[in-house]
């Protein structure tokens, strides 16, 4: 005998006759494709607009990416050493403009903590303190991590930084909440950052300029009227891409804030670098050089 006061009740489907008609007709999206192309339509049809497309369609392919994929590699990291004087370190803050540093000691690939920025103030109010009790825990992640995952374990263990390491264990690069959030929203503009069709030479009020470092050589010899360096060696020209990797490629290492090289008449100043690379320049005449006796 039945118990009186069990019922199976089936859930209630509230779509209307032409609502099921039409999902009949038109299936969704069974497929990723499918989906993106549903998007793109919404879009088309003002359902929602381009920014909301293109962090939905961020999202979906998030799902696809690893640590690996947008880890910023181990030879760009910016590191200080554990044994490395204040100055040093205040130095290097500033030049690079991090508010997070891994900390290694004796060999890159010994990492021994995670220091804040801020965290050198109290150095500077209390020379006898030990860095080393100012050092976070790291934070290791493997290559094959999932952004999902990652973005999941930094909003629950309040972290913003993660060390990636590969399967031999040693630290291939590391990564950020920001380098995680920029797959869905696109790049997180600071105030060096321009608009697309701002262009990536214009003047300044004090009658220099400000060039990205991604501009291609073409341009600039364009612009400011000089010729392309010539390999008296091999009597062909030097071909670079970009005036960020022709200045790398000459000073034998990405210059820092502050650096700067001479190159022709023109005078390029490192204003900012981000992810171990020249993001812009500051570009003056050369100021000219006496002749020795």
């Amino acid at each position: 005998m039945t118990d009186p006061h069990y019922r199976d009740i089936a859930p209630v489907d509230k779509r209307s006759y032409w609502q099921r008609l039409i999902e009949f007709i038109h299936p969704g999206p069974d497929s990723r494709e499918e989906l993106m192309d549903a998007l793109s339509d919404a879009e088309d049809n003002h359902v929602i607009g381009a920014e909301s497309r293109v962090m939905l369609e961020g999202v979906l392919r998030m799902a696809d990416l690893t640590a690996g994929d947008v880890m910023v590699a181990a030879p760009r990291m910016d590191l200080i050493d554990i044994d490395a004087t204040l100055d040093d370190s205040l130095h290097q803050v500033i030049d690079t403009g991090h508010s997070r540093f891994p900390v290694f000691e004796n060999d890159r690939d010994n990492m021994v903590g995670i220091l804040l920025a801020k965290d050198l103030l109290k150095l500077q109010r209390s020379p006898s303190l030990n860095v080393r009790t100012l050092l976070r825990p790291p934070v290791f992640v493997p290559e094959s991590k999932g952004l999902n995952d990652l973005l999941r374990e930094f909003r629950n263990t309040r972290n913003h930084m993660a060390l990636v390491v590969d399967e031999f264990g040693r630290i291939a690069g590391l990564i950020t909440i920001e380098d995680v959030l920029e797959q869905i929203v696109g790049d997180i503009e600071d105030e060096f950052d321009q608009a697309e069709d701002a262009g990536d030479i214009f003047a300044l009020a004090d009658r220099t300029y400000r060039v990205s470092g991604d501009t291609s050589i073409e341009r600039v010899t364009e612009a400011f009227d000089v010729a392309p360096r010539h390999d008296e060696e091999t009597g062909e020209d030097n071909k670079f891409d970009t005036i960020g990797g022709f200045i790398a490629h000459e000073m034998g290492h990405v210059p820092r804030r502050g650096e700067h090289f001479d190159w022709m008449q023109l005078r390029f100043e490192v204003l900012h670098t981000k992810a171990g690379a020249v993001k812009w320049f500051k570009v003056y005449p050369a100021p000219h050089k006496e002749a020795k006796p």
